[in-house]
């Protein structure tokens, strides 16, 4: 085998290595508890995922793209800079602030062009509505979860987020 070849070959095989070791990419997107407002960085669910993801072998990042006070507008304005082509798995979190704010007429809307978009880049979506915080515990506004809360929350999304991973 000539040398050029040997060359070859081997950058062939270190791409495909490369490759298969690239870390997955899971966007949390949405508002205060997706960024973990009154706990430490962390202690907010996106950091117990990818925590939780690499205890179980998976080497992915989890990028935590939560933004106290933030609607569904303003999600669907970060979805481009938030996601990129690495992005398999979105992680949507829409909370409650459209409400809040007087924009709840425009938070179906907002989220179903979120789903769109990332259908549109084979992104798989796993929805973090606000019932899935009941039960768990809460810091003192009742609002925001504990640590303990965020864990449970991360661990009850574990199971989606590794079959996004896998398609």
């Amino acid at each position: 085998m000539s040398v050029r070849r040997q060359i070859a070959t081997l950058f062939a095989v270190v791409s495909c290595f490369a490759a298969a070791t690239e870390a997955a990419e899971v966007v949390a997107l949405g508002a205060s508890n997706s960024y973990g407002k009154g706990v430490n960085r962390g202690e907010d669910f996106p950091a117990q995922l990818e925590a939780m993801l690499r205890a179980k072998g998976v080497q992915a990042s989890v990028a935590n793209a939560g933004i106290n006070g933030d609607t569904t507008a303003g999600m669907l304005s970060r979805f481009d800079s938030a996601v990129d082509g690495s992005t398999r798995v979105l992680v949507l979190q829409p909370g409650g602030n459209d409400a809040r704010k007087g924009a709840g007429d425009q938070r179906a809307g907002n989220i179903g062009a979120i789903m769109a978009k990332a259908s549109q880049r084979r992104i798989k979506v796993v929805m973090v509505e606000n019932g899935m915080f009941r039960g768990l515990p809460h810091q003192v506004d009742g609002v925001h979860l504990t640590p303990e809360g965020y864990r449970m929350l991360a661990a009850s999304l574990l199971p989606r987020v590794m079959g996004g991973l896998r398609r």
